[in-house]
């Protein structure tokens, strides 16, 4: 597929949308549109041409509502809730940009307004951790809203937010029958934006506090509670199942042992031993200095790292940076995962590099599921057909449930 923006991550950040298609998001034709307005255009652009396009969508839901049409006014308010979660992410950066953070705060109101106008509706929780409150929707199983049902985590990465699970995974959980809560976490979505809490290792923290709640929930069995974790979330999900024993089953799409051992890689391209960048916390500073001049001449890796990482993490330098990976890891706790695990590895997927070595190393019950170019899954998070992943991933756990998997 030819790029629909000119500017090669604009075209990144655009095409994240195209999985959220058969779940309500925009389709082709108004994504192509935008990235028509946008042309040659900067970033300022791009978040423009983004909100104008979530402009027209609400404008047209909110006339739907004084008609007496709610299945349009939802459809387009959840809509345009999309096209806002996809508008800042070039604004990526320490400090916020305000108009990440206006965009953000309509965002999460119309996708609200969307909830209201959904049968059944999803519900907004408070989840307490740590003197702040984790934003949190509780997106209840479409055929058996009030019934008690499995329950299904959902847990970001780096850049997503509550929106993007809702799409990508809580939709098709619904479907398929399975009650889910999404929520955003340390360093994810208005945690960072308006909280500016970084990400956190320790994620057994964060999901022991949303399973402390969802274990009292009236629709929740507690004894079925899955964790489901997507880009990042492949190590935050894995490194949270190893010290959280009310957890019955765990998804790693992909798993991600260790967040340093990318960095190491790429250090060692850069000159540096493999004894030398064992240890990130001591790396040779000619060895980052030499990184930090490919990283700012490359605008995907500026805005991964420099943009991004930086502000994720809470950190101003790259050499801040790598030594605060070393503690991003799970290599030394995979014998304590005990519950079934799905691991998946897309074809394509530099992430999911890591992913069968871990699989040979967890003594749980295990199941390790590729997917391909040809089936048009075969990049990250498997995104080009993110129904197959839907797909397969509840299957599998209708399999664990019924007693298939272990």
């Amino acid at each position: 597929m030819g790029l629909l923006f000119e500017d090669h991550l604009h075209d990144e950040f655009a095409s994240w949308l195209f999985a959220y298609i058969p779940s309500g998001g925009p389709d082709f034709g108004e994504i192509a549109a935008i990235g028509q307005a946008v042309g040659k255009g900067d970033d300022a652009a791009f978040h423009a041409a983004f909100l104008a396009a979530a402009d027209r969508n609400i404008a047209e839901g909110e006339a739907a509502e004084r008609a007496g049409r709610p299945d349009s006014a939802r459809e387009l308010h959840l809509r345009a809730s999309a096209i806002l979660d996809a508008s800042y992410h070039p604004l990526y950066g320490a400090p916020t940009d305000p108009r990440l953070l206006a965009a953000w705060r309509r965002q999460i109101e119309i996708m609200e307004r969307g909830f209201a106008l959904s049968d059944p509706q999803p519900q907004r929780l408070a989840i307490p951790f740590e003197g702040v409150v984790m934003p949190a929707w509780f997106v209840p199983a479409a055929a058996h809203a009030e019934a008690v049902r499995p329950l299904v985590i959902f847990t970001n990465g780096y850049d997503g937010t509550v929106t993007d699970l809702f799409f990508a995974s809580a939709v098709a959980a619904s479907r398929r029958g399975y009650h889910s809560l999404i929520f955003d976490g340390p360093g994810q979505g208005g945690m960072l934006y308006e909280h500016g809490l970084p990400l956190r290792p320790d994620w057994e923290t964060v999901i022991g506090a949303v399973v402390d709640v969802m274990v009292d929930h009236p629709l929740v069995d507690p004894t079925r509670i899955a964790l489901n974790g997507w880009s990042l979330g492949g190590y935050l999900a894995p490194r949270a199942a190893a010290c959280e024993p009310r957890l019955a089953a765990l998804i790693a799409d992909p798993f991600l042992p260790s967040v340093a051992t990318g960095v190491r890689a790429m250090a060692m391209k850069f000159g540096a031993t493999a004894e030398a960048a064992s240890d990130l916390r001591h790396l040779d500073p000619a060895i980052i200095a030499a990184m930090e001049s490919t990283i700012a001449a490359d605008p995907g890796l500026d805005w991964k790292i420099r943009k991004r990482a930086f502000w994720v993490h809470g950190v101003s330098s790259l050499a801040d940076y790598f030594a605060v990976s070393e503690a991003f890891t799970v290599e030394d706790r995979l014998h304590d995962i005990r519950c079934p695990t799905l691991i998946t590895v897309a074809e394509q997927d530099g992430l999911a590099k890591g992913g069968p070595a871990a699989y040979e190393a967890l003594t749980c019950p295990k199941t390790l599921i590729r997917f391909s170019s040809v089936e048009g899954a075969g990049g990250h998070c498997e995104m080009g057909n993110r129904s197959l992943l839907n797909r397969r991933t509840f299957d599998w756990l209708d399999d664990v449930f019924a007693g298939k998997v272990g």
